[in-house]
Protein backbone atom coordinates (compact mmCIF):
# COMPACT_ATOMS: atom_id res chain seq x y z
CA UNK A 1 0.00 0.00 0.00
CA UNK A 2 1.63 3.44 -1.24
CA UNK A 3 2.36 5.86 1.17
CA UNK A 4 0.12 9.35 1.31
CA UNK A 5 3.63 11.26 -0.59
CA UNK A 6 4.21 8.66 -3.10
CA UNK A 7 3.26 10.13 -6.88
CA UNK A 8 1.16 7.11 -8.84
CA UNK A 9 3.50 5.75 -11.14
CA UNK A 10 0.66 7.05 -14.18
CA UNK A 11 1.35 10.31 -12.82
CA UNK A 12 4.96 10.11 -13.20
CA UNK A 13 5.22 9.18 -16.78
CA UNK A 14 2.57 11.89 -17.24
CA UNK A 15 4.84 14.80 -15.82
CA UNK A 16 7.92 13.28 -17.60
CA UNK A 17 6.65 13.43 -20.97
CA UNK A 18 4.93 16.94 -20.40
CA UNK A 19 8.95 18.11 -19.36
CA UNK A 20 9.79 16.09 -22.76
CA UNK A 21 7.19 17.91 -24.55
CA UNK A 22 8.36 21.58 -23.15
CA UNK A 23 12.33 20.82 -23.65
CA UNK A 24 11.35 19.90 -27.24
CA UNK A 25 9.16 22.82 -27.85
CA UNK A 26 12.14 25.07 -26.41
CA UNK A 27 14.54 23.69 -28.76
CA UNK A 28 12.36 23.84 -31.97
CA UNK A 29 11.88 27.41 -31.27
CA UNK A 30 15.52 27.93 -30.76
CA UNK A 31 16.88 26.38 -34.16
CA UNK A 32 13.84 28.44 -35.80
CA UNK A 33 14.95 31.49 -34.45
CA UNK A 34 18.42 30.21 -35.69
CA UNK A 35 17.36 29.27 -39.09
CA UNK A 36 15.96 32.41 -39.57
CA UNK A 37 18.95 34.57 -38.74
CA UNK A 38 20.89 32.62 -40.74
CA UNK A 39 18.48 33.01 -44.05
CA UNK A 40 19.14 36.99 -43.53
CA UNK A 41 22.58 36.29 -43.32
CA UNK A 42 23.25 34.66 -46.07
CA UNK A 43 20.50 36.57 -48.16
CA UNK A 44 22.72 40.09 -46.82
CA UNK A 45 25.75 38.42 -47.77
CA UNK A 46 24.88 37.07 -51.56
CA UNK A 47 23.58 40.48 -52.15
CA UNK A 48 26.75 42.31 -51.63
CA UNK A 49 28.91 39.81 -53.61
CA UNK A 50 26.12 40.33 -56.16
CA UNK A 51 26.55 43.89 -56.49
CA UNK A 52 28.90 45.53 -59.45
CA UNK A 53 31.23 47.78 -57.97
CA UNK A 54 31.89 51.02 -59.57
CA UNK A 55 35.88 50.95 -61.97
CA UNK A 56 38.14 52.81 -60.42
CA UNK A 57 39.88 53.51 -63.75
CA UNK A 58 37.93 56.49 -65.40
CA UNK A 59 36.81 56.00 -68.80
CA UNK A 60 38.89 57.96 -71.35
CA UNK A 61 36.92 60.88 -72.99
CA UNK A 62 36.86 60.79 -76.60
CA UNK A 63 39.75 61.89 -78.12
CA UNK A 64 38.13 65.30 -79.93
CA UNK A 65 38.33 66.74 -76.38
CA UNK A 66 40.66 69.14 -76.74
CA UNK A 67 42.79 68.36 -73.01
CA UNK A 68 44.80 71.36 -71.19
CA UNK A 69 48.20 70.53 -71.37
CA UNK A 70 49.72 69.70 -67.59
CA UNK A 71 50.65 72.80 -65.41
CA UNK A 72 54.40 72.97 -65.21
CA UNK A 73 56.03 72.37 -61.47
CA UNK A 74 55.97 75.34 -59.00
CA UNK A 75 59.36 75.92 -58.89
CA UNK A 76 59.42 76.07 -63.17
CA UNK A 77 58.92 79.35 -64.38
CA UNK A 78 55.47 79.27 -66.26
CA UNK A 79 54.85 80.82 -69.23
CA UNK A 80 51.21 82.11 -69.82
CA UNK A 81 49.41 80.46 -73.25
CA UNK A 82 48.12 82.08 -75.78
CA UNK A 83 44.31 83.26 -75.96
CA UNK A 84 42.81 80.78 -78.18
CA UNK A 85 40.76 83.07 -80.78
CA UNK A 86 38.72 80.25 -82.16
CA UNK A 87 37.49 77.03 -81.31
CA UNK A 88 40.01 74.40 -80.34
CA UNK A 89 40.82 71.81 -82.94
CA UNK A 90 40.77 68.53 -83.22
CA UNK A 91 43.92 66.25 -82.77
CA UNK A 92 45.43 65.56 -86.06
CA UNK A 93 44.76 61.74 -84.84
CA UNK A 94 40.68 62.72 -85.18
CA UNK A 95 40.63 64.08 -88.06
CA UNK A 96 42.36 61.73 -90.17
CA UNK A 97 40.68 59.00 -88.57
CA UNK A 98 37.06 60.72 -89.73
CA UNK A 99 38.83 61.08 -92.61
CA UNK A 100 39.52 57.47 -93.21
CA UNK A 101 35.99 56.76 -91.62
CA UNK A 102 34.62 59.14 -94.86
CA UNK A 103 36.93 56.66 -96.96
CA UNK A 104 35.92 53.69 -95.86
CA UNK A 105 32.08 54.58 -96.18
CA UNK A 106 32.80 55.96 -99.80
CA UNK A 107 34.81 52.95 -100.24
CA UNK A 108 31.93 50.82 -99.49
CA UNK A 109 28.97 52.69 -101.35
CA UNK A 110 30.78 52.89 -104.51
CA UNK A 111 31.73 49.02 -104.22
CA UNK A 112 27.89 48.07 -104.48
CA UNK A 113 27.48 50.34 -107.35
CA UNK A 114 28.66 50.01 -110.95
CA UNK A 115 30.95 52.96 -112.18
CA UNK A 116 32.88 53.01 -115.43
CA UNK A 117 35.41 50.99 -114.16
CA UNK A 118 32.82 47.23 -114.73
CA UNK A 119 32.22 48.19 -118.19
CA UNK A 120 34.10 45.32 -120.04
CA UNK A 121 34.59 47.65 -123.63
CA UNK A 122 36.43 50.66 -121.58
CA UNK A 123 40.71 50.17 -122.22
CA UNK A 124 43.65 51.60 -120.64
CA UNK A 125 45.40 51.30 -123.76
CA UNK A 126 46.20 54.02 -126.35
CA UNK A 127 44.49 52.74 -129.25
CA UNK A 128 41.24 52.28 -128.18
CA UNK A 129 39.20 55.74 -127.30
CA UNK A 130 37.57 56.77 -124.57
CA UNK A 131 33.84 58.46 -124.83
CA UNK A 132 32.04 61.09 -122.35
CA UNK A 133 34.96 60.74 -119.65
CA UNK A 134 33.75 63.76 -118.15
CA UNK A 135 30.40 62.32 -117.00
CA UNK A 136 31.56 58.80 -116.36
CA UNK A 137 34.78 60.73 -113.75
CA UNK A 138 31.93 63.01 -112.64
CA UNK A 139 29.50 60.14 -111.10
CA UNK A 140 32.81 58.56 -109.80
CA UNK A 141 33.86 61.47 -107.64
CA UNK A 142 30.23 61.80 -106.72
CA UNK A 143 30.41 58.40 -105.03
CA UNK A 144 34.01 59.04 -103.86
CA UNK A 145 32.95 62.30 -102.44
CA UNK A 146 35.88 62.43 -100.25
CA UNK A 147 38.50 61.98 -102.98
CA UNK A 148 36.84 65.76 -104.85
CA UNK A 149 39.32 67.77 -103.82
CA UNK A 150 40.37 70.46 -106.27
CA UNK A 151 43.56 70.79 -107.90
CA UNK A 152 44.45 67.27 -106.72
CA UNK A 153 47.40 66.32 -108.39
CA UNK A 154 49.58 63.07 -109.72
CA UNK A 155 52.41 63.47 -110.93
CA UNK A 156 54.12 61.02 -113.44
CA UNK A 157 57.42 60.04 -114.54
CA UNK A 158 59.46 56.96 -115.19
CA UNK A 159 62.60 55.71 -116.83
CA UNK A 160 63.69 52.67 -118.50
CA UNK A 161 62.51 48.85 -117.62
CA UNK A 162 66.26 47.66 -117.85
CA UNK A 163 69.03 48.86 -116.04
CA UNK A 164 71.26 51.97 -117.45
CA UNK A 165 74.01 51.33 -120.08
CA UNK A 166 75.77 54.76 -118.47
CA UNK A 167 77.64 53.85 -115.53
CA UNK A 168 76.59 55.53 -112.85
CA UNK A 169 72.96 55.94 -114.46
CA UNK A 170 70.92 54.25 -112.25
CA UNK A 171 72.25 56.30 -108.92
CA UNK A 172 71.49 59.43 -111.14
CA UNK A 173 67.85 58.23 -111.71
CA UNK A 174 67.85 57.46 -108.46
CA UNK A 175 68.51 61.10 -107.17
CA UNK A 176 65.86 62.46 -109.58
CA UNK A 177 63.53 59.93 -108.37
CA UNK A 178 63.90 61.27 -104.61
CA UNK A 179 63.77 65.07 -105.77
CA UNK A 180 60.91 64.33 -107.73
CA UNK A 181 59.42 62.48 -103.90
CA UNK A 182 60.95 65.21 -102.29
CA UNK A 183 58.80 67.50 -104.08
CA UNK A 184 55.58 65.64 -104.07
CA UNK A 185 55.52 65.13 -100.19
CA UNK A 186 56.12 68.76 -99.80
CA UNK A 187 52.95 69.50 -101.40
CA UNK A 188 51.19 66.44 -100.73
CA UNK A 189 50.75 65.34 -104.56
CA UNK A 190 50.78 62.08 -105.34
CA UNK A 191 53.78 60.34 -107.24
CA UNK A 192 53.63 56.93 -109.75
CA UNK A 193 57.11 55.99 -111.01
CA UNK A 194 57.12 53.60 -114.00
CA UNK A 195 59.42 51.57 -115.32
CA UNK A 196 57.29 49.38 -117.45
CA UNK A 197 57.09 50.04 -121.41
CA UNK A 198 52.90 49.98 -121.66
CA UNK A 199 53.01 50.22 -125.25
CA UNK A 200 55.76 48.09 -127.27
CA UNK A 201 55.62 50.47 -130.43
CA UNK A 202 55.84 53.48 -128.33
CA UNK A 203 59.41 53.40 -126.87
CA UNK A 204 61.94 56.62 -126.06
CA UNK A 205 60.34 59.74 -126.02
CA UNK A 206 56.59 58.59 -126.87
CA UNK A 207 56.44 56.35 -123.76
CA UNK A 208 55.15 58.95 -122.18
CA UNK A 209 51.59 59.37 -123.61
CA UNK A 210 50.28 55.43 -123.02
CA UNK A 211 51.63 56.66 -119.67
CA UNK A 212 50.01 59.31 -118.98
CA UNK A 213 46.85 57.81 -120.90
CA UNK A 214 46.49 54.96 -118.35
CA UNK A 215 47.18 57.61 -115.08
CA UNK A 216 43.69 59.40 -116.27
CA UNK A 217 41.84 56.60 -116.00
CA UNK A 218 44.00 54.82 -112.88
CA UNK A 219 43.72 58.25 -111.05
CA UNK A 220 39.43 60.00 -111.59
CA UNK A 221 40.44 61.87 -108.63
CA UNK A 222 43.22 63.94 -110.10
CA UNK A 223 42.42 66.97 -111.73
CA UNK A 224 46.08 67.02 -113.12
CA UNK A 225 48.34 64.67 -114.42
CA UNK A 226 51.91 66.14 -114.30
CA UNK A 227 54.67 64.29 -116.67
CA UNK A 228 58.03 65.23 -115.43
CA UNK A 229 61.01 63.73 -117.81
CA UNK A 230 63.38 61.37 -115.53
CA UNK A 231 66.27 63.83 -116.32
CA UNK A 232 64.28 67.20 -114.59
CA UNK A 233 64.88 68.40 -111.33
CA UNK A 234 63.12 70.64 -108.97
CA UNK A 235 65.21 73.46 -107.90
CA UNK A 236 62.83 75.96 -106.02
CA UNK A 237 60.82 73.00 -103.65
CA UNK A 238 59.06 75.89 -102.04
CA UNK A 239 57.20 76.80 -105.31
CA UNK A 240 53.98 75.59 -106.85
CA UNK A 241 52.33 76.39 -110.01
CA UNK A 242 49.38 78.93 -110.06
CA UNK A 243 46.69 76.53 -110.87
CA UNK A 244 43.70 79.30 -110.72
CA UNK A 245 45.25 80.49 -113.57
CA UNK A 246 44.56 77.88 -115.43
CA UNK A 247 41.15 77.35 -114.71
CA UNK A 248 40.38 77.94 -118.45
CA UNK A 249 42.92 75.38 -119.83
CA UNK A 250 43.30 71.94 -120.07
CA UNK A 251 47.15 71.66 -120.91
CA UNK A 252 50.03 73.93 -119.62
CA UNK A 253 53.31 73.38 -121.40
CA UNK A 254 56.53 75.61 -120.85
CA UNK A 255 56.48 77.66 -123.83
CA UNK A 256 55.88 80.81 -126.03
CA UNK A 257 53.21 81.85 -128.53
CA UNK A 258 54.85 83.04 -131.12
CA UNK A 259 57.35 80.68 -131.10
CA UNK A 260 54.98 77.76 -131.39
CA UNK A 261 51.84 79.82 -133.47
CA UNK A 262 53.81 81.59 -135.77
CA UNK A 263 57.35 80.68 -135.87
CA UNK A 264 56.58 76.92 -134.97
CA UNK A 265 59.65 76.21 -134.59
CA UNK A 266 61.04 73.40 -132.17
CA UNK A 267 62.49 74.81 -128.88
CA UNK A 268 58.87 77.11 -129.02
CA UNK A 269 57.74 74.49 -126.40
CA UNK A 270 59.15 71.72 -124.15
CA UNK A 271 57.43 68.64 -123.91
CA UNK A 272 59.57 67.23 -121.27
CA UNK A 273 56.80 69.18 -118.77
CA UNK A 274 53.44 69.42 -119.06
CA UNK A 275 49.90 69.54 -116.64
CA UNK A 276 47.36 68.15 -118.75
CA UNK A 277 43.68 68.13 -117.36
CA UNK A 278 42.05 64.89 -116.40
CA UNK A 279 39.37 65.50 -118.89
CA UNK A 280 37.45 64.31 -122.25
CA UNK A 281 39.51 67.24 -123.87
CA UNK A 282 42.66 65.77 -122.50
CA UNK A 283 41.96 62.35 -123.56
CA UNK A 284 41.11 63.32 -127.48
CA UNK A 285 44.00 65.67 -127.66
CA UNK A 286 46.52 62.41 -126.07
CA UNK A 287 45.20 60.57 -129.25
CA UNK A 288 45.71 63.22 -131.30
CA UNK A 289 49.36 63.34 -130.03
CA UNK A 290 49.87 59.62 -130.57
CA UNK A 291 48.66 60.00 -134.17
CA UNK A 292 52.06 60.65 -135.37
CA UNK A 293 53.98 58.46 -133.44
CA UNK A 294 55.90 55.27 -134.17
CA UNK A 295 52.79 52.58 -133.48
CA UNK A 296 51.17 54.07 -136.41
CA UNK A 297 51.84 53.08 -140.26
CA UNK A 298 52.23 56.82 -141.01
CA UNK A 299 55.14 57.35 -138.54
CA UNK A 300 57.67 57.54 -141.68
CA UNK A 301 55.81 60.09 -143.37
CA UNK A 302 54.97 62.10 -139.98
CA UNK A 303 58.71 62.73 -140.51
CA UNK A 304 59.30 63.70 -143.39
CA UNK A 305 56.07 66.22 -142.90
CA UNK A 306 57.40 67.39 -140.07
CA UNK A 307 61.49 68.02 -140.80
CA UNK A 308 59.80 70.51 -143.67
CA UNK A 309 57.55 71.93 -141.63
CA UNK A 310 59.07 72.37 -137.95
CA UNK A 311 62.39 75.40 -137.84
CA UNK A 312 65.35 73.75 -135.83
CA UNK A 313 64.14 70.20 -135.70
CA UNK A 314 67.23 68.00 -134.63
CA UNK A 315 65.87 64.34 -135.32
CA UNK A 316 65.65 62.14 -138.07
CA UNK A 317 62.25 60.96 -137.14
CA UNK A 318 59.30 62.18 -135.79
CA UNK A 319 59.55 63.07 -131.85
CA UNK A 320 56.99 64.06 -129.67
CA UNK A 321 58.21 67.45 -129.37
CA UNK A 322 57.86 68.23 -133.06
CA UNK A 323 54.01 66.48 -133.35
CA UNK A 324 53.32 68.98 -130.54
CA UNK A 325 54.48 71.82 -131.81
CA UNK A 326 52.92 70.53 -135.52
CA UNK A 327 49.38 69.91 -133.31
CA UNK A 328 49.31 73.14 -132.00
CA UNK A 329 50.11 75.08 -134.91
CA UNK A 330 48.20 73.62 -137.50
CA UNK A 331 45.01 73.14 -135.73
CA UNK A 332 44.95 76.03 -133.40
CA UNK A 333 40.99 76.11 -133.87
CA UNK A 334 40.41 72.86 -132.74
CA UNK A 335 43.03 73.73 -129.58
CA UNK A 336 44.37 76.73 -128.86
CA UNK A 337 41.81 77.98 -126.12
CA UNK A 338 42.29 75.61 -123.89
CA UNK A 339 46.06 75.45 -123.97
CA UNK A 340 48.58 77.62 -121.86
CA UNK A 341 52.03 78.69 -123.18
CA UNK A 342 53.50 78.92 -119.58
CA UNK A 343 56.99 81.21 -119.82
CA UNK A 344 55.85 83.06 -116.44
CA UNK A 345 58.46 81.07 -114.29
CA UNK A 346 60.23 78.33 -115.58
CA UNK A 347 58.70 75.13 -116.06
CA UNK A 348 60.93 74.04 -117.91
CA UNK A 349 64.43 76.19 -117.74
CA UNK A 350 67.10 74.73 -119.52
CA UNK A 351 69.97 73.55 -117.13
CA UNK A 352 73.74 75.20 -118.72
CA UNK A 353 73.29 78.58 -117.67
CA UNK A 354 71.27 77.64 -114.48
CA UNK A 355 73.78 75.34 -112.97
CA UNK A 356 76.57 78.05 -112.85
CA UNK A 357 74.64 80.43 -110.67
CA UNK A 358 73.50 78.67 -108.09
CA UNK A 359 76.01 79.61 -105.55
CA UNK A 360 74.68 83.59 -106.60
CA UNK A 361 71.09 82.22 -105.83
CA UNK A 362 71.66 80.44 -103.00
CA UNK A 363 73.61 83.79 -101.43
CA UNK A 364 70.52 86.36 -102.89
CA UNK A 365 68.36 84.03 -100.74
CA UNK A 366 70.61 83.76 -97.62
CA UNK A 367 70.29 87.64 -97.58
CA UNK A 368 66.76 87.66 -97.84
CA UNK A 369 66.26 85.55 -94.66
CA UNK A 370 69.15 87.54 -92.61
CA UNK A 371 67.16 90.72 -93.25
CA UNK A 372 63.51 88.93 -92.39
CA UNK A 373 63.36 86.62 -89.20
CA UNK A 374 60.14 85.15 -90.75
CA UNK A 375 61.97 83.85 -93.55
CA UNK A 376 64.56 82.03 -91.51
CA UNK A 377 62.39 80.80 -88.92
CA UNK A 378 62.47 77.12 -88.63
CA UNK A 379 59.35 75.03 -89.14
CA UNK A 380 58.21 71.71 -89.38
CA UNK A 381 58.65 69.90 -93.49
CA UNK A 382 54.43 69.95 -93.18
CA UNK A 383 54.76 73.95 -93.21
CA UNK A 384 56.41 74.09 -95.78
CA UNK A 385 53.60 74.99 -98.26
CA UNK A 386 52.70 77.88 -96.09
CA UNK A 387 56.42 79.25 -95.52
CA UNK A 388 56.35 78.79 -99.74
CA UNK A 389 53.97 81.06 -100.24
CA UNK A 390 55.27 83.36 -97.81
CA UNK A 391 58.46 84.01 -99.72
CA UNK A 392 56.85 84.38 -102.71
CA UNK A 393 54.86 87.19 -101.24
CA UNK A 394 58.46 88.77 -100.57
CA UNK A 395 59.64 87.76 -104.00
CA UNK A 396 56.51 89.68 -105.40
CA UNK A 397 56.72 92.54 -103.46
CA UNK A 398 60.40 92.82 -104.05
CA UNK A 399 59.67 92.28 -108.05
CA UNK A 400 56.98 95.55 -107.67
CA UNK A 401 54.29 93.02 -107.02
CA UNK A 402 53.85 91.52 -110.45
CA UNK A 403 53.35 88.62 -108.94
CA UNK A 404 54.93 86.56 -111.39
CA UNK A 405 57.95 84.01 -110.66
CA UNK A 406 60.82 85.79 -112.47
CA UNK A 407 59.75 89.58 -112.74
CA UNK A 408 60.97 92.98 -111.33
CA UNK A 409 64.18 93.01 -109.50
CA UNK A 410 64.14 89.08 -108.75
CA UNK A 411 64.05 88.04 -112.57
CA UNK A 412 66.82 85.73 -113.88
CA UNK A 413 69.55 85.49 -111.95
CA UNK A 414 68.12 86.03 -108.72
CA UNK A 415 65.21 84.23 -108.09
CA UNK A 416 65.33 80.22 -107.84
CA UNK A 417 64.66 78.00 -111.29
CA UNK A 418 61.38 76.02 -110.85
CA UNK A 419 62.36 73.33 -112.90
CA UNK A 420 66.05 72.58 -113.81
CA UNK A 421 65.93 70.23 -116.79
CA UNK A 422 69.08 68.32 -118.46
CA UNK A 423 68.15 68.05 -122.13
CA UNK A 424 71.16 66.56 -124.55
CA UNK A 425 72.40 64.67 -120.88
CA UNK A 426 70.89 61.37 -121.29
CA UNK A 427 71.77 60.34 -117.72
CA UNK A 428 70.64 56.58 -118.02
CA UNK A 429 71.79 55.95 -121.83
CA UNK A 430 74.84 58.11 -121.32
CA UNK A 431 74.57 59.22 -125.19
CA UNK A 432 74.61 63.09 -124.39
CA UNK A 433 74.61 65.70 -127.35
CA UNK A 434 78.10 66.72 -128.50
CA UNK A 435 77.63 69.86 -127.75
CA UNK A 436 78.17 69.09 -124.00
CA UNK A 437 80.86 66.90 -121.83
CA UNK A 438 80.04 64.17 -119.65
CA UNK A 439 81.89 65.35 -116.67
CA UNK A 440 80.11 68.70 -117.44
CA UNK A 441 76.75 67.16 -117.50
CA UNK A 442 77.44 65.25 -114.09
CA UNK A 443 78.56 67.72 -112.22
CA UNK A 444 75.86 70.19 -113.39
CA UNK A 445 72.85 67.61 -112.16
CA UNK A 446 74.96 66.95 -108.85
CA UNK A 447 74.92 70.71 -107.98
CA UNK A 448 71.28 71.16 -109.11
CA UNK A 449 70.44 68.05 -106.59
CA UNK A 450 72.50 69.35 -104.33
CA UNK A 451 70.64 72.89 -104.53
CA UNK A 452 67.32 71.52 -104.63
CA UNK A 453 68.19 68.44 -101.21
CA UNK A 454 69.71 71.41 -99.12
CA UNK A 455 65.86 73.33 -99.22
CA UNK A 456 64.93 69.61 -98.12
CA UNK A 457 67.16 69.21 -95.40
CA UNK A 458 66.75 72.49 -94.01
CA UNK A 459 63.79 71.58 -92.27
CA UNK A 460 65.85 68.48 -90.63
CA UNK A 461 68.24 71.23 -89.61
CA UNK A 462 71.28 70.24 -91.81
CA UNK A 463 72.65 71.45 -95.45
CA UNK A 464 75.36 70.20 -97.56
CA UNK A 465 78.90 72.57 -97.17
CA UNK A 466 78.99 73.25 -100.90
CA UNK A 467 77.25 72.47 -104.16
CA UNK A 468 80.42 70.31 -105.53
CA UNK A 469 80.23 67.65 -102.32
CA UNK A 470 77.33 65.88 -102.06
CA UNK A 471 78.41 63.68 -99.08
CA UNK A 472 79.56 66.55 -97.41
CA UNK A 473 77.01 67.77 -94.49
CA UNK A 474 76.92 70.04 -91.32
CA UNK A 475 74.28 70.80 -89.21
CA UNK A 476 72.98 74.70 -88.92
CA UNK A 477 72.80 77.26 -86.07
CA UNK A 478 70.11 78.36 -84.75
CA UNK A 479 68.57 81.76 -86.38
CA UNK A 480 70.34 80.33 -89.69
CA UNK A 481 71.54 82.49 -91.89
CA UNK A 482 71.46 85.71 -89.72
CA UNK A 483 73.90 83.77 -86.59
CA UNK A 484 76.61 81.16 -87.18
CA UNK A 485 75.87 81.15 -82.46
CA UNK A 486 73.70 78.87 -81.24
CA UNK A 487 72.27 75.40 -81.05
CA UNK A 488 71.29 73.07 -84.10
Amino acid sequence: MQSKDETPPRKQSFLRSSVTLLVAERLLLVFFGAGVALLFFFSALSSSLCTVLPNPIPTPLPTIVHHRPPLAPPTAPHRPLPVATTAPRPPLSTVSHRRDSRKDHDRRRSSTRATFYDDPSLSYTIDRPIANWDSKRREWLRLNPSLATPDRVIMVTGSPPGRCPNPGGDHLLLRFYKNKADYCRLHGYDLFYNTALLHPEMPGCWAKIPLVRAAMVAHPESEWVWWVDQDAAFTDMEFRPPFHRYRAHHLVVPGWPYMVYTARDWVGLNAGVFLLRNSQWGLDFLDAWASMGPQTPHHAKWGRVLDAEIRGKLTSFADDQSALVHLLAKEQRRWRDKVHLESGYDLHGYWEPIVGRLEDVAAAYAEMERRDAVLRRRHAEKEAGSYGETRNRYLDAAAGGGGEKGSGKWRGRKRRSFVTHFTGCQPCGGAHNPAYTWEGCVDGMARALNFADDQVLRAYGFGHTNLNDSASIRPLPFGFPASSRGGR
